[in-house]
Parts: C-alpha cells; sequence; structure tokens
C-alpha cells in the first residue's frame, strides 16, 4: 500500500510556496506601474503557463503519467491508473475525514481511527498495510485490530526517544512515515502491486 507521502508532501509544499511567491510577487508589481508589464508576465502572459495542477490526487497522478511516459520501457498494456486513482481517493478519506482518537499507552500510542461509509472502507483498506510497513522503521513496532466501525493501530518502541517521536508524530505523522508511498503509487499504476 501506502499513500503515504514524504515526497508528495514536499512537493505539495514546494509547489504551493512557489505560487504564493508567484502570485504575491504578481500582486506587486501590479501595483507599480512601472511593473505591469511583469505581473502581466508571472500571470501567465508572454506565453507563460501555470505550474500547479489545481488539485493534489490529479498532480500524483500527472507525475506518475509523465514518469511512465519517459520510460521507453512502459507496457501500456498493463498500465492501470483508476487503480492509483481509487487508492488516491482512499488516502483523501483517511487523511481528511477519519476520526482519530490518540492515546499514549506505556511504550507507545494507541490510535482508534473510525468513519462510515467510503470513510471506513478506506480505513479497512490502508491502516492494516500501513502497519506492516511501519515494522522496523525506527525500531518501530506496529500491529491493528479491527473495531466495529474502524481500525485500532498501536505503534510502539522500546527506546525513550522513539516513544517521544512516535507520540509525537500522531496519527496523521505516523501515516505519512515511511520512503514507500512513491514508488507504491509508481508500482500500482504500473498494475505490480495492488491491495
Amino acid at each position: 500500500m501506502p499513500v503515504h507521502r514524504h515526497y508528495l508532501s514536499l512537493a505539495l509544499l514546494l509547489i504551493v510556496g512557489t505560487g504564493a511567491v508567484l502570485g504575491a510577487s504578481a500582486l506587486v508589481f501590479a501595483q507599480d506601474k512601472s511593473h505591469v508589464g511583469h505581473a502581466r508576465h508571472v500571470r501567465g502572459g508572454d506565453g507563460v503557463v501555470p505550474t500547479m495542477p489545481g488539485q493534489d490526487a490529479f498532480g500524483a497522478i500527472q507525475e506518475i503519467v509523465r514518469i511512465l511516459e519517459a520510460d521507453p520501457n512502459t507496457d501500456w498494456r498493463k498500465i492501470n491508473l483508476a487503480t492509483l486513482r481509487e487508492h488516491l481517493i482512499d488516502m483523501n478519506e483517511v487523511t481528511l475525514e477519519a476520526t482519530a482518537v490518540e492515546r499514549a499507552i506505556d511504550n507507545g500510542v494507541q490510535i482508534d481511527v473510525t468513519g462510515s461509509g467510503r470513510t471506513l472502507a478506506a480505513i479497512q483498506r490502508m491502516l492494516p498495510a500501513h502497519a506492516r510497513e511501519l515494522n522496523g522503521l525506527s525500531d518501530w513496532r506496529s500491529n491493528t485490530e479491527g473495531l466495529a466501525n474502524g481500525i485500532r493501530l498501536t505503534v510502539i518502541s522500546h527506546t525513550a526517544a522513539e516513544i517521544a517521536h512516535i507520540r509525537g508524530l500522531g496519527f496523521i505523522g505516523l501515516m505519512v512515515s515511511g520512503s514507500h508511498h512513491q514508488p507504491h503509487h509508481l508500482a500500482m499504476a504500473r498494475g505490480e502491486h495492488l491491495h
């Protein structure tokens, strides 16, 4: 599985930050009459085009498509972008719609992640797979158990520094931990790795 996304998050932050800087530059230059032409240029005139995709899942898929198109060995008969799209919807549901109640336990944290409908289905698909990915990261141990309306995620360690780390990250920090997300998305798009 999983979505989830150190590099994607960093890329989105860079894109958003760049967009904010460009937007601010356009506003400043538009207010200064001596730079009106430059403001028009930053806004998209003179052949300059926007770089932000407008939506994060769209941008993630766009990046995958560019990688696939740049690879002469891509076997287009196996490509499955619809599965990647469904996975990104799961990521959105778990990130934005799930309820996460965290409790400190002796060696780490226990988190009840709950929801209903599409959100519950996403929780049930993502959390067990992600817990397996967390095992072994920084001496962590993780497991999940089913709840009536979600999943209980437990992550522990045997060192004080890592226990503090785990608790500090909390639910969403743990979900984005690890470096498996982007390779996983590319493999999923290639039809190589499905839930």
